[in-house]
């Protein structure tokens, strides 16, 4: 019996109850599937469009697929319900990747060429995180992507079945929706500029993907054009680099050293006072120098693609391009000087292991981190300060005694992210096996920290770059003689620092203390100092290559 004073309880109003429940349930069940198939279909696929006004929009896609759906007949209902989730939910997935490629390489996906790239960042991420870390996120993505597939799909199938319950009224709302992106696609109506109300920017992501799908299959011959093309390929070595006979040519790539460096006033307070002071100290030293920019092939990572861009005279900005590059017979800078008898060398201390593409390049020989000798601690991806770089070069080639002249390229990394902890330049008769940075781990900010605040991470980036221009500029000071010409430039501007549509432009500068290597490059226009100014000329990177070679070539007859 129940309890006194207790109404028993009736098994109708359990019923009703438990009706209202459910009825509650399947309403805010359509709600979150509305919710989510609007979201998917007018989100932006970059982070920095993606505010509240970016959602002020009608869905064109879905205005028109709910009235394909309702035309079709029953038996094509539901598998053609079906294929509309999947490719919804598919795009989706390309949108969120593209995010990605937008914050970090300034592009969007290209859904053929770029999925080795993904491995390239579980690697990436494994030598910043750790293998667990890496993996745990590789495997957080791959249920993200189910997710959303499996999400989308049900949420198409469950307004599907809610437009054809309600015919009547969903046929006029799709009447007076349809009206309204009429009304708002003829007179262009933005409520937020440059977010047109009437949105189809899902067909337009498609569209675009297709577009560029067919563009990447098409563009092996395309390149393979372009490789055949080469007005240096049977030049003899005798007729190449006459200007530079005897000189020792050094190219320098330094990480992330981007034309923001110097153009953002909040980094420029930073970099410029190195460049300008730089620019004294070399002068003083006997050197001068002339600056401009170049625009990279990259963005914020794939950095090899700018070192191939500049070595070959191609426009290298895909995976696919580098990999028909390296298996090519492209006359480079570096095959260029060993032709004409330089020894040709490359130091690569963010490579760890063998390089199988450096053959390509002609060099006789590679120094990857494991040649260098460095027993200090592991800075930025597991590799050493730019410091302990330059002096085992020096120690391992520059500074020998009756040598050959050499043309050098090496990579300083000190500026690569996450640009904390950021060493310190010391005496370089102390820099040894490099156990003088030891201690330089733990002073300053950590990447951790740095990474809460997007301040500090600029002045951690401008921190970097300084670090690894001061100590070019300090060999150049201690180590340099007159048959010294160093080319240095940046690869590509920093992701996350920088806005994805920004300049892709880099820094170069040439540097010599014998005038007449200078006066080759007098018709170039680029202006005198270590830091080119706003109005200094711009060249393509892969322009650099054939003027290079004409300028220090023999004269034109």
């Amino acid at each position: 019996m129940p309890p006194e004073n207790q109404t028993p309880r009736s098994p109708a109003r359990d019923r009703d109850r438990l009706i209202r429940v459910r009825a509650t349930a399947a309403r805010v069940a359509t709600v979150l599937a509305g919710l989510l198939v609007f979201v998917a279909l007018v989100a932006p696929d970059q982070l920095g469009r993606i505010t509240p006004g970016a959602f002020v929009r009608i869905p064109g896609e879905a205005l028109f697929g709910a009235a394909l759906l309702l035309a079709l007949p029953a038996r094509v209902r539901r598998p053609a319900t079906a294929v509309a989730g999947v490719t919804l939910g598919l795009l989706t997935v390309l949108k969120i990747i593209s995010v990605g490629f937008f914050a970090a390489l300034g592009r969007p996906f290209d859904p053929v060429l770029d999925w080795g790239l993904l491995d390239d960042a579980v690697g990436t991420l494994a030598r910043s995180t750790g293998r667990f870390g890496a993996i745990a996120a590789a495997v957080a993505a791959v249920l993200l992507a189910v997710a959303v597939l499996i999400l989308l799909s049900l949420a198409v199938r469950r307004l599907t079945r809610v437009v054809f319950r309600r015919r009547t009224a969903a046929t006029r709302t799709l009447a007076v929706l349809g009206v309204a992106w009429g009304v708002c696609a003829l007179l262009g109506v933005q409520v937020v500029p440059g977010v047109p109300v009437a949105s189809r920017s899902a067909a337009a992501f498609a569209y675009d993907g297709a577009r560029q799908a067919r563009v990447s299959l098409r563009d092996p011959q395309v390149f393979a054009g372009e490789i055949a093309r080469d007005a240096f390929r049977d030049t003899p070595g005798d007729q190449l680099l006459t200007a530079l006979r005897g000189k020792d040519v050094i190219v320098t790539f330094v990480e992330s050293y981007g034309r923001s460096a110097i153009g953002d006033p909040r980094l420029a307070a930073i970099v410029d006072p190195v460049l300008d002071a730089g620019t004294r100290e070399l002068s003083a030293a006997g050197f001068a120098s002339r600056s401009a920019f170049l625009t990279s092939s990259t963005y914020g990572g794939g950095s090899w693609l700018a070192h191939a861009t500049l070595q070959s005279g191609l426009w290298t900005h895909t995976q696919q391009r580098y990999q028909h590059f390296v298996s090519s017979d492209r006359l480079t800078l570096t095959s260029a000087f060993r032709r004409a008898n330089w020894r040709t060398v490359a130091v690569m201390p963010g490579t760890a292991g063998a390089w199988p593409e450096g053959a390509l390049y002609r060099y006789d020989q590679v120094y990857a981190a494991q040649h260098l000798g460095y027993h200090g601690p592991s800075f930025t991806l597991g590799t050493m300060p730019d410091q302990y770089t330059l002096s085992a070069f020096e120690r391992l080639e520059h500074g020998k005694p009756n040598r050959a002249p050499l043309m050098a390229e090496i990579e300083l990394t000190s500026s690569h992210a996450p640009w904390a902890p950021v060493p310190r330049t010391v005496d370089w008769t102390d820099v040894g096996d490099g156990a003088v940075f030891g201690p330089m781990v733990k002073e300053g900010d950590q990447p951790d920290r740095v990474w809460r605040d997007p301040a500090r991470i600029r002045t951690a980036y401008a921190r970097s770059v300084a670090y690894s221009l001061s100590s070019l500029i300090s060999y150049v000071q201690t180590y340099g003689n007159d048959n010294l010409v160093l080319v240095f430039l940046g690869d590509h501007q920093p992701a996350v620092v920088t806005a994805t549509d920004a300049s892709r432009d880099v820094p170069v500068t040439i540097v010599a203390r014998d005038p007449a290597v200078l006066d080759r490059i007098s018709g170039w226009g680029w202006q005198d100092g270590l830091k080119p100014g706003p109005q200094a000329p711009v060249w393509r990177m892969d322009a650099f290559r054939d003027r290079f070679l004409t300028a220090f070539g023999p004269p034109a007859r």
